[in-house]
């Protein structure tokens, strides 16, 4: 049993790194599923504050990741209807996904910023945060996962 729950929490722990760049999948949840698979064994190999770290950590970092392409829009020169665009953008963008994660947050801070008077350079700039804010959430998430993958592999490795 213990091996085909490892071999299960390998498939999580793939499948959560998968999901940082896949948005349909949401990938630091599925590694910290793998490590709750783990935890199933006849011997639990992490202990209770481990699990709650990682849990924090994967709540915290799924949520990042919705908050951070309006931050990067808003550190990028944009206003409120930017970042309003930005949000409005990609729950649109969930409809359309892959691409609709990563174009609509995009586009909704252009058209929020050209609602808001801006001219096509400061519009395209505050565009542009957003994408850069959607990079480094892609970067957070992978981070995450690539952590609780290479506990995952500590574990069966020692």
């Amino acid at each position: 049993m213990d091996i085909a729950l490892l071999i299960l929490a390998g498939f999580f722990m793939l499948i959560g790194i998968l999901g940082c760049f896949l948005p349909v999948l949401p990938g630091p949840p599925l590694s910290y599923v793998g490590l709750l698979l783990m935890q199933l064994q006849s011997e639990a190999p992490f202990t209770l504050n481990f699990m709650i770290l990682w849990l924090v950590i994967t709540i915290v970092v799924t949520g990042l990741d919705y908050v951070i392409p309006a931050y990067g829009t808003r550190r990028y020169g944009g206003s409120k209807w930017g970042v309003l665009g930005t949000f409005i953008g990609l729950v649109i963008g969930l409809f359309f996904t892959p691409v609709g994660i990563i174009v609509g947050p995009l586009l909704g801070a252009l058209v929020g910023e050209y609602i808001a008077g801006k001219d096509s350079k400061d519009a395209m700039r505050a565009a542009w945060g957003s994408f850069v804010g959607f990079l480094l959430g892609t970067l957070i998430k992978l981070t995450a996962s690539l952590f609780m993958t290479g506990y995952y592999i500590a574990n069966i490795s020692g």
